[in-house]
């Protein structure tokens, strides 16, 4: 008895798969002592889609822009005046929203006793809040909960970078920014505040956010070197160049024992993945700040390479947190739109243009 079967269903099959996992990249099964997975985490909407293969007119191209322009009328910027929130003052216990950055580079300052530092431009990008969630409704979900679970719990602010055409991402992902009225952000971060700290949506935040002088936290991710050997990976020495060494040069040797513990304990240096993890630089002083382009000079350097993205906070660390009032909630630019002062320079820097001895 022969038995005949229909492979008709593979391409309907196959066809929605990869709507399903275009969206996602693949996830690896690390050890338990490291947890790196690739995939986005489970709050993330999906926003890529497929490219349209359709050919529209340029009257139809046309009508497509001017229904996007209106739907996503832009409401920014709003002005401190225009805000509806109680106002509150602010308190060494306020934590307040962070900014999303592009690393653009690292460029050397000089202090005014000619000492040379480096430091990191960070572009802070087109910053708008999204949504605030309040602490009641925020530690009913399921981040929330796990990270409020033995302490008071925190709201949650929303905040988008990089505002970009919306039909390059899929509705599900479009309908976050119904109620901000803003056009589709590229970048989205979540950040812890005190409810005194709060925006309402559409509130524009910019690198006048923070002032000079201040310690901030950057998060990033580092760079990514893919699968390294020890030598790179962990800096080993190696095996011996001569005397009979053969084709143990950049090996790392034996990895366990052969009497009590008889096998390799969690957490042995080997070869593997090497970088592309998010970390943590605490306690960067802040050198300069750019108002007109919105860069940030922060002394030292920063996770990730250069054009990557990275958030910018107050920092946690005690002996470095802000004694006197930053900008609460925030910064708004003069209504008249003029700056009050392009660059603005830490103390002991040395201003480019200004004489550098004097008799």
């Amino acid at each position: 008895m022969v038995t005949l079967f229909s492979f008709s269903f593979l391409p309907k099959l196959l066809a929605s798969s990869h709507k399903l996992f275009i969206n996602h990249e693949i996830v690896r099964n690390m050890s338990r002592v490291k947890r790196r997975t690739t995939h986005p985490p489970n709050w993330h909407q999906l926003k890529n889609v497929q490219k349209q293969d359709e050919k529209m007119s340029a009257d139809n191209q046309r009508f497509i822009r001017e229904v996007i322009q209106d739907k996503y009328r832009n409401k920014s910027p709003i002005k401190g005046s225009e805000l509806e929130i109680a106002k509150t003052e602010w308190t060494p216990n306020t934590k307040r929203s962070g900014l999303i950055a592009r690393n653009i580079g690292v460029y050397p300052m000089w202090e005014k006793d000619g000492t040379r530092i480096l430091c990191t431009l960070l572009h802070v990008l087109d910053n708008h809040v999204i949504r605030y969630i309040p602490p009641e409704e925020y530690v009913k979900t399921t981040t929330g909960s796990r990270f409020f679970k033995n302490r008071k719990p925190l709201g949650c602010l929303v905040v988008g970078a990089e505002g970009t055409n919306p039909e390059k991402f899929t509705k599900q992902y479009c309908n976050l920014f119904a109620e901000a009225g803003l056009m589709p952000k590229k970048r989205l971060a979540r950040f812890i505040i005190t409810p005194n700290a709060a925006l309402p949506p559409c509130t524009p935040l910019t690198a006048g956010h923070f002032v000079v002088g201040q310690a901030v936290d950057v998060y990033g991710k580092t760079i990514d070197h893919g699968f390294q050997g020890v030598v790179k990976r962990w800096g080993f020495k190696g095996g011996p160049a001569s005397h009979g060494a053969t084709k143990f040069h950049r090996r790392g040797g034996t990895i366990g024992t052969g009497r009590d513990k008889a096998r390799v304990w969690p957490g042995q240096k080997m070869p593997g993945h090497m970088g592309s993890e998010r970390r943590y630089a605490r306690g960067l002083q802040i050198m300069r700040i750019n108002m007109k382009f919105n860069i940030i000079y922060v002394k030292g350097t920063v996770p990730g390479a250069t054009n990557s993205i990275v958030q910018i906070f107050d920092t946690v660390l005690r002996r470095r947190r802000l004694t006197e009032t930053p900008p609460h909630p925030t910064y708004f630019p003069p209504e008249d739109g003029t700056l009050v002062q392009e660059d603005i320079y830490e103390p002991s820097l040395h201003v480019y243009g200004s004489p550098s001895i004097t008799v």
